[in-house]
């Protein structure tokens, strides 16, 4: 049993173990999917670990893809050369990202656009702190969450090219709404909804625009994108792989390395109360929201903020204060609900690390 250490009475729950042995498999077998480290920016939001991101590092990863201020920071600080911030940047938010372009001059930050209310913010930011600011357009073809649609973003690349200040840098293309289990349909589906975006990156070749960068995709999509060679790869939960993905997507081969550890701290019943609340796991999807290990459960008859009660044949083996092991459902919101993790190596609890871009910073 891999999961579990030798010294579980060292164990304080609910918590996370993570396991660098197979962290660093699973960035070896991502880069063998991309063809090259160089390909690839892997997403920041599923660990939001530094020694993670150093991890990467160590195998030649240089590129990430951050969802938040937090995590850009993380990555600057932790070595990364190139970071792109995938997500609308408004508001107050826009004089903290000049700020950590000030403060990691080593580092190249780029953010993505897909309104012109928000390029106008940026212009003067940029204007007002005599800052050069990169760009990546967010292009909409099918996730309907932020993007632009492509007949819609050449108008808006073409006002970057106008101003000095801003730097064209390429198109972030987001399509999380494919995650069909069959391989074969996937590639149908991410292949459709692409076409619109080859006819954009051809329409703005022809006008002598060039496209430096085509970041792609997520996590189920990742090795139909790596097909393609002038497109980057930005996969997230591969890093650590979770039950939800290993059920959906059998044709992905990583290994679990992150594993959620809590408590039987109470015996109602038949049943088991255990220590794995809605606090310390990801609860925006129905049950089951954790695959146990070693451990087969009938149903959940009961959820709540500290409290997890499940029904299972052998709840009569174990007793108050005995661990149980899970890996969750969604990895990246649950990493989140933890300021630091157990690190497992060789069965043996070897340190913590910090999970330090699970908060929101306001000032630098």
């Amino acid at each position: 049993m891999w999961y579990r250490p030798l010294k579980e009475d060292s164990i304080a729950t609910p918590s996370i173990l993570l396991f660098p042995d197979r962290i660093e498999e699973n960035i070896s077998r991502m880069i063998s999917i991309a063809g090259a480290a160089s390909r690839l920016r892997p997403h920041v939001k599923t660990h939001k670990i530094a020694e993670v991101v150093k991890l990467q590092l160590k195998h030649g990863i240089r590129s990430f893809k951050c969802a938040t201020l937090s995590e850009a920071a993380l990555v600057a600080e932790a070595g990364g050369k190139d970071i792109m911030l995938a997500y609308p940047l408004l508001g107050p938010s826009m004089e903290l990202w000049f700020d950590l372009k000030e403060k990691y001059p080593e580092s190249r930050f780029s953010v993505c656009v897909d309104s012109r209310i928000a390029l106008d913010q940026l212009v003067s930011a940029a204007r007002r702190r005599s800052r050069l600011a990169d760009i990546f357009v967010d292009i909409d073809n099918g996730m309907h969450r932020t993007g632009l649609d492509p007949e819609q973003a050449y108008a808006l690349i073409h006002t970057i090219l106008e101003h000095k200040d801003l730097r064209f840098r390429g198109l972030h293309v987001y399509d999380g709404h494919i995650h069909e289990t069959d391989p074969g349909e996937r590639k149908i589906r991410c292949d459709h909804d692409f076409k619109v975006v080859n006819a954009l990156v051809d329409y703005l070749e022809k006008d002598g625009i060039p496209v430096e960068e085509l970041a792609c995709g997520g996590t189920p999509t990742f090795p139909i994108h790596a097909s393609y060679p002038s497109r980057s790869l930005c996969p997230g939960t591969t890093l650590l792989w979770d039950a939800g993905y290993s059920s959906k997507l059998p044709d992905l081969d990583f290994l679990h390395a992150a594993v959620l550890a809590g408590r039987v701290i109470s015996k109602p019943g038949k049943q088991l109360c255990l220590d794995l609340g809605y606090k310390s796991l990801a609860s925006e999807m129905p049950h089951p929201r954790l695959h146990f290990l070693g451990l087969d459960v009938e149903r959940v008859s009961n959820h709540s903020e500290e409290h997890l009660v499940i029904e299972c044949k052998q709840s009569v083996q174990y007793a108050p204060g005995e661990l149980v092991y899970a890996l969750p459902t969604h990895i990246c919101p649950t990493m989140a609900l933890h300021e630091e993790v157990y690190v497992v190596q060789d069965q043996q609890i070897i340190t913590t690390w910090k999970v330090r871009a699970r908060k929101r910073i306001y000032s630098l």
